[in-house]
């Protein structure tokens, strides 16, 4: 979805390698991966290709911002899958529960407001870009 709101081709390449982001980092719990992939793409738009290109410096500030955003709007103080999710994702019965229960639709929440926050970010980049 990033890809095409940047006017790329989407690289079916880049949504497998971001499959392991899922349950907060190959199922630890730790950072949402909807935080990672938000990331990635800052990455996407600022970072550097070559090792003897610069780093874009708006990458760190629209990367932190995205971060301090979805902390306070979307995961109540936190980043981290299992403060937004409530599940232990070793534990099966836990994984069991969240598929069959309907808890997967909050993360499809989270998702859905992770997306419209970075789509937001894009936009604001695009608008200050021109001006």
């Amino acid at each position: 979805m990033a890809q095409e709101k940047l006017g790329q081709e989407p690289n079916e390449g880049l949504v497998r390698a971001m499959g392991p982001f899922g349950a907060g980092l190959a199922a630890s719990g730790e950072v949402c991966g909807n935080v990672v992939g938000a990331l990635a793409t800052f990455g996407l738009i600022f970072s550097r290709s070559r090792e003897e290109e610069d780093e874009n410096p708006l990458m760190w500030k629209y990367s932190q911002k995205f971060m301090r955003s979805f902390k306070e709007r979307i995961g109540g103080g936190s980043i981290f899958c299992r403060d937004l999710i409530g599940v232990d994702w070793k534990d099966k019965e836990q994984v069991k529960n969240f598929h069959s229960s309907g808890k997967y639709k909050e993360c499809l929440r989270f998702t859905g407001e992770a997306a419209r926050l970075l789509g937001e970010m894009i936009d604001q980049y695009e608008s200050e870009k021109r001006s």
